[in-house]
């Protein structure tokens, strides 16, 4: 179900998504409402599961993770068992990023985090080619991020 939201409360998350350490002060100062009236509504926001949480977002390559590799996974089945067996194990994964299931012509998407191709190597032995149920990995490395973790437009 999707929730109505008004012209205050898309720039209060438009806001956010820019700064999520903004003080309830600054941020009702920039939506100009009160700091009480503010602080309402992104609570409403948060209860209602719009605001999902708040995270700080690292630099990759500062942390030693600079190279980008996208995984695109088959199943050699797709019973629902298998699925949900596959899902709980990629979550286990540390170096995981995110993981979509897809349409299309393989059965997920993963993204991980890695310091160069020799520590790929040791990922995809030690657990992504011992996934349950996996038949097909097809490996690449992004060259660098054009747009990533863009804020979400909400209309």
């Amino acid at each position: 179900m999707q929730l109505e939201l008004d012209a205050v409360d898309r720039a209060i998350l438009d806001e956010l998504q820019r700064d999520g350490r903004a003080t309830h002060a600054a941020l009702a100062d920039l939506v100009h409402l009160s700091p009480s009236a503010c602080l309402r509504r992104v609570r409403r926001l948060e209860e209602d599961g719009i605001i999902a949480g708040y995270v700080a977002r690292l630099d990759r390559q500062s942390v030693g993770l600079g190279t980008t590799v996208f995984i695109e996974i088959s199943l050699n089945s797709q019973h629902e068992d298998l699925l949900d067996e596959f899902e709980a194990a990629v979550r286990d994964v540390p170096e995981v990023v995110s993981c979509y299931l897809m349409a299309g012509n393989s059965d997920y998407l993963v993204k991980v985090a890695v310091e160069d191709v020799a520590d790929y190597e040791r990922i995809h032995r030690t657990h992504m080619a011992r996934l349950p149920g996996v038949s097909n990995l097809r490996t690449s490395f992004a060259l660098r991020a054009v747009a990533e973790d863009a804020p979400v437009v909400v209309r």
